[in-house]
């Protein structure tokens, strides 16, 4: 599908639900977060191969090795991100975007817009995430 859509366009409740244009807004929107994320992690591997050095003092070497270990759990939530960047892709594709796993209802533009990786509604989600909590509160 390749819909042109305004620089300024921004999905609106006023139009149909995942109409071409809405859905182009979602894949470039998507795009651009996997792309910016792929970028991070290039960087983050130069800078870890450049940073070689050995620090002579034990404080300097522990504050470096710790900044590095979270450098490198941020990459691996974001591998994980990517993935479920993918998934969302292929549900426009498949012309499911939008839409609850659950429910079958749609995901409200609003939430779309903050989390476009999203699958559940925002009532899905909340009762997710109670029974989430009732099980571990056991």
């Amino acid at each position: 599908m390749n819909v042109q859509i305004p620089e300024d366009y921004r999905p609106s409740e006023d139009e149909p639900f995942m109409n071409p244009r809405q859905q182009e807004y979602f894949r470039a929107k998507l795009l651009k977060w996997r792309s910016e994320i792929l970028a991070d992690a290039s960087q983050t591997i130069l800078s870890l191969q450049e940073e070689t050095v050995k620090e002579p003092d034990i404080a300097d070497r522990a504050s470096t090795e710790s900044e590095r270990a979270l450098e490198l759990r941020t990459r691996d939530r974001q591998r994980k991100l990517i993935g479920k960047i993918d998934a969302a892709l292929r549900r426009i594709d498949e012309g499911q975007y939008g839409y609850c796993v659950e429910t079958g209802e749609p995901i409200s533009l609003k939430r779309l817009e903050a989390r476009p990786v999203a699958t559940l509604s925002l009532e899905a989600q909340e009762r997710h995430e109670r029974r989430e909590k009732s099980y571990r509160d056991d």
